[in-house]
């Protein structure tokens, strides 16, 4: 089994623990992002996979959460500042594998729709990308993602309520 199987069999195995309570959201992220950096492998720069684009999608997520974790306890509102930007960057090349992943799938197997959230700065914002074949749920804000979807006629307008609701609407920190 390579690397990359192995991170996502360990992934689902963590998703299984916090699912069943074992685990808060908080310790599900850090040990996701432990098991992300314990590879030792660095963001996929030619990404010819889903599985490649979808372990970029989760190690730049896991390093925008915590980044943006770490600005939320900083004391410091400059460094705070730059923690935040430094998740947006994140959260940006996690977009970047985002709209990979949709490309390489040829938006095929995919429901997207925006979800419920309990965030007033989300609501009507964030949206989730269900990958049927890949058992795999992604999500954005990304106006570009949102747009690429639409205009692939597979976005649906109606606000549901998430596949994973309880661990979207549950604060991190």
């Amino acid at each position: 089994m390579n690397k990359l199987q192995k991170y996502f069999n360990y992934r689902q195995a963590l998703i299984d623990q916090y699912a069943k309570g074992d685990m808060t959201k908080k310790e599900y992220l850090k040990k996701n992002l432990d098991a992300v950096l314990s590879l030792n492998i660095a963001p996929f720069k030619n990404i010819d996979t889903v599985e490649k684009a979808l372990f970029n999608y989760q190690y730049y997520n896991a390093m925008a959460k915590e980044a943006k974790i770490d600005a939320a306890y900083a004391s410091n509102s400059e460094y705070a500042y730059c923690l935040r930007e430094k998740a947006d960057y994140y959260y940006s090349k996690k977009d970047a594998a985002t709209l990979k992943i949709l490309r390489l799938l040829d938006f095929k197997g995919i429901n997207a729709y925006f979800i419920n959230v309990k965030s007033k700065y989300l609501k009507g914002k964030l949206f989730e990308i269900v990958l049927l074949e890949h058992n795999m749920i992604l999500h954005s804000s990304n106006s570009v993602i949102l747009n690429q979807l639409r205009n692939e006629c597979i976005f649906d307008e109606h606000t549901k309520k998430s596949v994973i609701d309880s661990y979207i609407n549950q604060k991190y920190y």
